[in-house]
């Protein structure tokens, strides 16, 4: 089993930035990040492999960028010109070799 621990989530005014992290107990291939909306399905927001290959939802490109610290196992989402569209818990996800794991998830609140 993998364990992930996030952090960085909190209220932010429009326009503003946050970044998460996420911490996994051991390397894993694909880490990555995925938000869900109050009434609304989760969905993926940004992935990036242990190679560094990058997949982004189209919402969020040009303002939001995935890292990742292959000697931490940590995965950050560096999340800029934040509107309140972009309100949801962000999970962390991790994927390997018939290994999945989820985050307990951070709340982002972008409010005036």
């Amino acid at each position: 089993q993998v364990q992930l621990v996030e952090s960085g989530g909190g209220l932010v005014q429009p326009g503003g930035s946050l970044r998460l992290s996420c911490a996994a107990s051991r390397s894993i291939n694909v880490m990555g990040w995925y938000r869900q909306a109050p009434g609304q399905e989760r969905e993926l927001v940004a992935t990036m492999t242990t190679g560094g290959t990058t997949n982004y939802a189209d919402f969020v490109k040009g303002r939001f960028t995935i890292s990742r610290d292959n000697a931490k196992n940590t995965v950050y989402l560096q999340m800029n010109s934040l509107q309140p569209e972009d309100t949801a818990v962000y999970y962390c996800n991790v994927r390997g070799i018939l290994t999945t794991a989820w985050g307990k998830g951070t709340l982002v609140t972008v409010s005036s």
